[in-house]
C-alpha cells in the first residue's frame, strides 16, 4: 500500500467559484484570507453493509460531494470554526483543552474528533490555533458519510497546519479511531475511502492491515443515489451501537461453541480466521451454534459462564448496557453472507461476463433483503424507494450507509438512465403524501471520485 500522503495542488482560486465564494466569506468573517484549503469526499458503499466493524472487506467509492474547509493558522491558542450553512452555529474553543460531548452529536464535535486525533497521535499538548470556514455539499444524515468526511477533513487540516506528514493509510486509521470520541463504534470504511479513493475506480477496502484494491465497475451501467429524505444520525441513536454489540456477542458465543478463547474474540471475522474455514462454512456453524429466537442478557451470561455485571462492564459499551434482547443468529447470518457477497461482487467485476450488470444487481438485491430482514437496518421509506427503483429499470437497488433512513444506491443500465431518473422522481419525490425538500439533492447519477486533497492558492 502506498506510503504517500494526500496530494497538494496549486489552484487559481478565482477560477473555482466555490473556492472563491469560500475565500470571500472567510474574509468577511475573520478579516483575513485563508492560507490553504482542504477537501475530503463523502462516499457511497456499493456493497458490504455493517461488516467493516466485524473485520470484513467492503466495496465503496468516493462521491463528488465533499467537505471543503478554508484554513488560516493563527498565533493564539483559539480554534474558531464557522460554517457556510447558517443552520450550523459558530464555535470556538481553546486548543489546549479539547472537550468532545458524546451526548450531543453537534457539527463542530466531528471537527474536534479529527483535530484531537492528530493532536494525540503526535503527543502534542500545545497546538496552534486556527480560523476555519467549512462548506459541505454532502446531505447530512443521508448515509453518504458527511460526518466522517468532516472528521477526515479536520484531521488533514490539522496535519497541514502543523506542517507534518502522514501517509493516507495512517490518516485513515487515525481518523477512524478518533471518530469514536463521539460515541460511534464504527469500523473504518468511511475514513479509508475518503483518503484512499481514486477517480474512476471503486475500491475493495480490507482491514488489519488496512489496504485498498481497485475494482473496475461495469462500463454500460451507472450507479444512482436516491435520498429517502429520512434522516438518521448514527451517533444520536443507539441502533448502530447495539448492532456492533450484537455482532461482538455473536462472535463470542460462536467462539465458545467451537472451544476457542472466546474472551479474546471481538469480531466475527476473528472466529472464521481462528477456525480457518470458508464464509459458507461459518453460515453452517451459525445455524448449529445459535438459535433464531432473541437472547436475553441472562442467557448470554449462561452461555459464556459470566455474571450480568461482567457482561455489562467488560463486554457491552456504555450506551448498550440496558439492552434487553440481542438477535445474535440474525446478525451473524447477515455479516457472513454479506462478506461473501462483497467477494463475489469483486470477482464478477474482474471476470466481466456478458451478464455482469445483471449478476451485480442480483447481489445488491440480496444485500438489501439481508439488511432489511436479518440486520433490520432498513425503514419503510427505504424499502419503498428500493421497490420503485427496481420497477423503473434498476438491475439492483439497496440501502447504503448505516440505514434506518438515508440513501439507496441503484445499478442502472446507461441507456435507461434518463427515463429512470424522471420516473423515480415522479413516483417517490412528487407523490402526494410527501413534500420533499429540494435542497436534499435527492436523486443523482454518480461516478467514482478522488480522495482528500490540500489546495494552495497559486
Amino acid at each position: 500500500m502506498t506510503t504517500e500522503g494526500p496530494a497538494t495542488c496549486r489552484v487559481q482560486v478565482a477560477e473555482h467559484p466555490r473556492l472563491l465564494k469560500l475565500k470571500e466569506m472567510f474574509n468577511s468573517k475573520f478579516g483575513s484570507i485563508p492560507k490553504f484549503y482542504v477537501r475530503a469526499p463523502g462516499r457511497v458503499n456499493i456493497i458490504g453493509e455493517h461488516i467493516d466493524y466485524c473485520g470484513y472487506s467492503v466495496l465503496p467509492m468516493a462521491v463528488e460531494q465533499d467537505m471543503l474547509i478554508a484554513v488560516e493558522p493563527v498565533k493564539t491558542h483559539t480554534l474558531q470554526l464557522a460554517n457556510m450553512n447558517s443552520l450550523y452555529p459558530d464555535f470556538n474553543t481553546s486548543t489546549k483543552n479539547i472537550q468532545i460531548d458524546k451526548t450531543k452529536p453537534l457539527w463542530h464535535n466531528y471537527f474536534l474528533c479529527g483535530f484531537k486525533g492528530i493532536q494525540e497521535h503526535f503527543g502534542l499538548s500545545d497546538l496552534t490555533g486556527m480560523n476555519c470556514l467549512v462548506d459541505g455539499t454532502i446531505p447530512p444524515s443521508s448515509g453518504l458519510s458527511s460526518s466522517s468526511a468532516l472528521v477526515c477533513c479536520a484531521g488533514l487540516v490539522t496535519l497541514t497546519a502543523l506542517g507534518m506528514n502522514l501517509s493516507k493509510v495512517e490518516l485513515a486509521e487515525i481518523c477512524a479511531k478518533s471518530e469514536r470520541y463521539i460515541g460511534t463504534e464504527g469500523g473504518g470504511m468511511d475514513q479509508s475511502i475518503s483518503f484512499l479513493a481514486e477517480e474512476g475506480t471503486a475500491k475493495l477496502i480490507e482491514f488489519s492491515p488496512l489496504r485498498a484494491t481497485d475494482v473496475k465497475l461495469p462500463s454500460g451501467a451507472v450507479f444512482v443515489i436516491a435520498n429517502s429524505c429520512v434522516e438518521m444520525n448514527k451517533a444520536a441513536t443507539s441502533h448502530f451501537n447495539i448492532r456492533v454489540m450484537e455482532c461482538r456477542l455473536a462472535a463470542k458465543l460462536l467462539a465458545k461453541y467451537k472451544s476457542l478463547q472466546w474472551d479474546k474474540v471481538l469480531r466475527l471475522e476473528e472466529v472464521q480466521a481462528h477456525l480457518g474455514v470458508s464464509l459458507e462454512e461459518m453460515l453452517l456453524i451459525t445455524e448449529d451454534a445459535l438459535h433464531p429466537e432473541p437472547y436475553s442478557p441472562e442467557e448470554v451470561c449462561r452461555c459464556l459462564g459470566i455474571s450480568l455485571q461482567e457482561l455489562r462492564t467488560q463486554i457491552l459499551s456504555p450506551n448498550t448496557q440496558d439492552v434487553l434482547i440481542f438477535k445474535l443468529y440474525q446478525r451473524a447470518k447477515h455479516v457472513y453472507s454479506e462478506a461473501a457477497r462483497v467477494l463475489q461482487f469483486k470477482k464478477v467485476c474482474e471476470e466481466a461476463p456478458d451478464n455482469m450488470v445483471q449478476l451485480l444487481g442480483e447481489l445488491m438485491n440480496q444485500s438489501h433483503v439481508s439488511c432489511r430482514d436479518m440486520y433490520e437496518c432498513s425503514c419503510p421509506e427505504l424499502d419503498q424507494l428500493v421497490d420503485i427503483c427496481r420497477s423503473f429499470g434498476a438491475q439492483g437497488s439497496r440501502l447504503t450507509g448505516a440505514g434506518w433512513g438515508g440513501c439507496t444506491v441503484s445499478l442502472v443500465p446507461a441507456d435507461k438512465l434518463p427515463s429512470f431518473l424522471a420516473n423515480v422522481h415522479e413516483a417517490y419525490y412528487q407523490s402526494s403524501d410527501r413534500s420533499r425538500a429540494p435542497e436534499q439533492q435527492s436523486l443523482f447519477a454518480t461516478k467514482p471520485g478522488g480522495g482528500a486533497l490540500v489546495f494552495l492558492e497559486a
